[in-house]
C-alpha cells in the first residue's frame, strides 16, 4: 500500500493519537522553538496506515520558509541502505559472491596495506592479513576510515588529499586511486569502522552493472518504487523545495552550512554512495515500506526476502555488539546492544541498548541528523528529516523510540 500523506490513521495504526501528539510537542518545544534545529519532519507509519505526520519550523530560515511535507533534504548516510539493497541485487543475479576479493573488480587495490607507523607521505606498512572482501564493505569491516574522524593518522591522509570530496570535476575513479596509495587502519574483518566504504560499493555497482550509480539506482529501486525526488542533484524544479543545512557556531547558534539557493549539491559529478542523496520524507517513506513488505512495495518487489533477511542479520563476529568491536570513533548508532548487518545497524539487545525498538529491528541515519527505523515485530516505520550537522548534536533516535513506543495501544 502506498501512502498518502494527507491520509492520517492512527485508530487503523492501533497508535494512541493522543501520546503520538507528544512527539511534535517535543520536538517544538525542546528543539524548533528555542532555535536548536531550523525545522523537522516526523513520520510514523504501522500496519500500512500513516500514524502519525508533524512538520514543524522552516526548511529556510533565511527567507522564512516552512518545513512542508514535499520538502527535499540531503539524507547523507541514509543513502548507504539504499546503494546496499542496489549492490545485492547484483548478487541476486550471481554477478559476484560476497567473499570474492574486491580487487576482483578493482584490479589497483591487488596489494593492500596496513599502517603500522609514520604518516601520509611517508607510511611504514605491512601487508593484510587476508584481501579484503565485498562483504567487508557491505559491513564496514574494512579497514577503511573517514576524514571527519580526527583520529589517527589515516583519516589525517583523507583530508589531506581531500578524498571523497564532492568537488566540481571530482568523480568515484578519482576516490578510488586515492585509496590505493593508502594503507588501511587494519587488516580486513578484524574491527569494525564506520568509512567510505558504501562509496567503495557504489563504485563496485558500477564496474559490475557497466551503469553509472545514478542511472543504477534509478532504474532498479527509485523508479519502480515511485521516489521521483530521490537523487544526487536537485531538478531545477526540486530547487524551490530543497532545505537549507546548518551547523552550529561556538555559542550554539545556528548557522549556514549549505545554503538550498546556491547549494554544493547543484551539478556534481561525485556520486557518493555512503552520503550523497538528496530525498524527501514521502520517498524514504516508500523505501521503508518497501523493507516492511520484506523486500517488496505492492506488486513491486525490489529484492527477494531471503536476501533482505540476510541483510538485516547482525554479521559481526560471534555476533557481537559494535560496542566490543568497533574503533573508538563516530557512527550514525550508539554501539551497545547493536549488530551490524549488510548496510544496516541492527537492534539485537534492546535491554543493552537502552531504547525499546525491538530485536530485530533495523536502521540507519545521516549526518545531518536525518533518521529512520524499520521494526518487522511491530510492523512500523519511522522517518525523522531535519538538517543539522552533525547528528552527534542531540539523541533525536532515542528520544524519538521512547515517544513512538510509547504511543503503541
Amino acid at each position: 500500500m502506498i501512502l498518502d500523506l494527507q491520509q492520517l490513521n492512527p485508530a487503523g495504526a492501533r497508535m494512541n493519537e493522543a501520546r503520538l501528539a507528544r512527539i511534535g510537542e517535543h520536538l517544538e518545544t525542546r528543539y524548533v522553538k528555542p532555535g536548536k534545529i531550523a525545522g523537522c519532519l516526523t513520520a510514523v507509519v504501522r500496519k500500512d496506515n500513516l500514524a502519525y505526520l508533524h512538520v514543524a519550523g522552516e526548511r529556510d530560515r533565511e527567507r522564512s520558509l516552512p518545513v512542508g511535507n514535499d520538502t527535499v533534504f540531503r539524507i547523507y548516510s541514509m543513502t548507504k541502505p539504499v546503494t546496499s539493497i542496489a549492490l545485492m541485487t547484483l548478487w541476486e543475479r550471481g554477478l559476484f559472491t560476497l567473499d570474492d576479493p574486491v580487487s576482483r573488480f578493482i584490479p589497483e587495490w591487488e596489494d593492500l596495506q596496513v599502517r603500522v607507523g609514520g604518516s601520509w607521505p611517508e607510511f611504514a606498512t605491512r601487508a593484510v592479513d587476508r584481501p579484503m572482501r565485498i562483504r567487508d564493505l557491505l559491513t564496514h569491516q574494512s579497514g577503511l576510515t573517514y576524514d571527519f574522524m580526527y583520529a589517527t593518522n589515516i583519516d589525517k591522509a583523507y583530508r589531506e588529499l581531500k578524498l571523497a570530496r564532492a568537488e566540481k570535476g571530482y568523480t568515484l575513479q578519482d576516490m578510488i586511486e586515492q585509496l590505493a596509495m593508502l594503507p588501511l587502519e587494519f587488516s580486513p574483518g578484524e574491527r569494525w569502522n564506520y568509512s567510505v566504504a558504501s562509496d567503495v560499493v557504489g563504485y563496485l555497482i558500477e564496474r559490475i552493472s557497466g551503469q553509472s550509480l545514478p542511472e543504477f539506482l534509478r532504474a532498479v529501486i527509485f523508479e519502480p518504487l515511485g521516489m521521483t525526488d530521490t537523487g544526487f542533484s536537485p531538478r531545477d524544479d526540486q530547487l524551490e523545495r530543497l532545505a537549507s543545512c546548518y551547523t552550529r557556531d561556538s555559542q550554539k547558534r545556528l548557522v549556514l552550512q549549505d545554503d538550498a539557493q546556491a547549494s554544493q549539491y547543484v551539478g556534481r559529478g561525485f556520486f557518493s554512495g555512503g552520503g550523497g542523496l538528496l530525498s524527501t520524507a514521502s520517498d524514504y517513506l516508500r523505501f521503508c515500506q518497501m523493507l516492511l513488505g520484506e523486500g517488496a512495495l505492492g506488486e513491486t518487489r525490489i529484492i527477494a526476502r531471503k536476501t533482505l533477511e540476510l541483510m538485516v542479520a547482525n554479521h559481526l563476529p560471534n555476533n557481537a555488539d559494535l560496542a566490543s568491536v568497533a574503533m573508538a570513533g563516530f557512527s550514525e548508532t550508539h554501539h551497545e546492544g547493536v549488530g551490524f548487518g549488510l548496510g544496516f545497524a541492527s537492534k539485537i539487545d534492546p535491554v543493552r541498548n537502552g531504547y525499546p525498538a525491538s530485536r530485530g529491528s533495523y536502521y540507519w541515519g545521516g549526518m545531518a541528523s536525518t533518521l529512520f527505523w524499520v521494526d518487522p515485530l511491530e510492523d512500523l516505520a519511522v522517518v525523522f528529516m531535519t538538517q543539522l550537522i552533525p547528528s552527534s548534536t542531540f539523541n533525536f533516535r532515542g528520544q524519538l523510540e521512547a515517544l513512538v513506543y510509547a504511543a503503541m495501544d
